[in-house]
């Protein structure tokens, strides 16, 4: 299931609404409809919230762009009741790089805040003027719609710079850990302190009522803890590689064979997807997904080939597997064809053989280096 819609792209960045998002925009008429009381209030409510998330997506655009700087491309951006996040498709290997990364955000906001502040100067509007305005001291008028979004836009900025991983502020401080710790450690330290900040945040929005901060705490605490996890998979795997996981035994079709004769192969084997080959030659790759589709769209006699994928790249037995696991999830699939270096086909490196390997790496003792003498 979908559970965000597509508003538009940026240089091939998704920019997608989460189906939650109208939450926001419904707190918005009701708060501002108390504020300054009926249709008008709930209006400068929804606009004024519909204005700060063109803010918030500027923000993610910043930490997308600043990656593609770096060669790391952004999936999505998806907004949702609690913000806005940048879905990109593998983290920096350096801490140079999300130093840089992280910082990108806040000062797409900082800047935006400076501009603010200049156009608001030219209009002669002073400080004073705009942060009663944000206030609610100055009426639903386009001054107070300005002065909101120029507060809230410094809010967000100075917010997403406290320390509470994975927020800006916690990916900045991983990667200062990270200039003098490894990284799965670097990163155990910042979620650690996430966790206290969103017990924090849940605590005082508990105190108070404020339900969206309640979910800020438990995104942050749920997501710091995940990427915790997923950085530890990373420090295991990193430096072994695919010809210590794969296997050469695999079932592999040929392109004159028909859909019922894979979906067979598949009952037979329990093998999920496969290679199509001609000779020792790789021509194409059937993943389950494609399979179940192509049974329901087409007859049982298609050939695969009708069907198979050609653009899914192989790996080598030396491709790190990390990077191996990260192409499996980023492209939804649950093996890849394996080729030498000449592009014969060797076999399939698959999830499942990925996560042996890491239990396996996991559970062995640490070496123990140096003695002690008495």
């Amino acid at each position: 299931m979908n559970r965000s819609l597509k508003l538009f792209a940026v240089k091939g960045i998704d920019i997608r609404l989460h189906i939650t998002f109208p939450l926001i925009l419904g707190w918005a008429a009701l708060q501002f409809a108390q504020i300054y009381g009926g249709v008008n209030g709930a209006i400068f409510g929804i606009v004024a919230i519909s204005i700060l998330f063109v803010l918030v997506t500027l923000h993610e655009l910043g930490h997308s762009f600043a990656a593609m700087s770096y060669g790391i491309p952004t999936k999505q951006i998806i907004l949702s009741p609690i913000g806005g996040v940048a879905q990109l498709l593998r983290m920096p290997d350096k801490p140079g790089q999300e130093l840089v990364i992280a910082i990108a955000g806040p000062a797409v906001n900082i800047l935006m805040a400076f501009l603010m502040l200049a156009v608001a100067l030219a209009l002669g509007i002073d400080l004073n003027t705009l942060f009663r305005g944000a206030a609610g001291l100055e009426g639903a008028t386009l001054t107070s719609l300005f002065s909101y979004v120029f507060v809230s836009n410094i809010f967000l900025a100075v917010f997403n710079l406290i320390p509470a991983f994975p927020m800006d502020g916690g990916r900045i401080l991983r990667a200062l850990l990270a200039l003098r710790l490894d990284y799965a450690r670097a990163t155990k330290v910042a979620a650690n302190v996430g966790r206290v900040f969103a017990i924090l945040f849940g605590i005082y929005g508990l105190i108070n009522g404020n339900f969206f901060l309640i979910m800020i705490a438990i995104f942050i605490f749920g997501a710091g803890t995940q990427e915790a996890s997923v950085s530890s998979v990373r420090q295991i795997l990193r430096g072994h590689t695919v010809q210590q996981a794969f296997s050469s035994s695999t079932y592999r079709l040929e392109a004159n064979y028909t859909l019922q004769q894979a979906a067979n192969m598949a009952a037979y084997s329990g093998q999920r997807s496969f290679p199509i080959v001609s000779g020792d030659r790789l021509v194409g790759f059937l993943p389950q997904a494609v399979l179940h589709e192509a049974r329901r769209t087409y007859t049982a006699h298609t050939p695969v080939s009708a069907v198979m994928r050609t653009n899914i790249r192989p790996v080598t037995p030396n491709s790190d597997l990390y990077a191996v696991q990260e192409r499996l999830q980023a492209e939804r699939l649950d093996a890849l064809p394996v080729v030498s270096e000449i592009g014969r086909f060797l076999g399939m490196i698959t999830g499942q053989q990925i996560a042996e390997l890491f239990r396996l790496v996991r559970s062995q003792p640490p070496i123990i280096t140096g003695s002690n003498s008495a």
